[in-house]
């Protein structure tokens, strides 16, 4: 939803039509994007650098599907 109103969003600032720009969909804004894991999207616990969540990180890396990524021990 971002991505579709962001040209008129841009539109709408440039010339100051302030009560046009507040009746268009809260969630156009994209100050209210959130991340979420890809796989389950579940928002909470997400790892930006690979893109998905704590729970799902865990699983894929104790079963080896992240190249690089292994269990430590000491």
């Amino acid at each position: 939803m971002v991505a579709k109103y962001a040209e008129l969003r841009k539109q709408l600032k440039a010339e100051g039509k302030w009560e046009e720009l507040d009746k268009l969909p809260r969630n156009a804004n994209p100050i209210r994007l959130h991340n979420r894991c890809k796989l389950t999207g579940r928002p909470k616990g997400y790892m930006r650098h690979f893109g998905i969540c704590r729970v799902k990180f865990r699983d894929m890396a104790l079963e080896g599907k992240i190249p690089g990524v292994t269990k430590s021990s000491w």
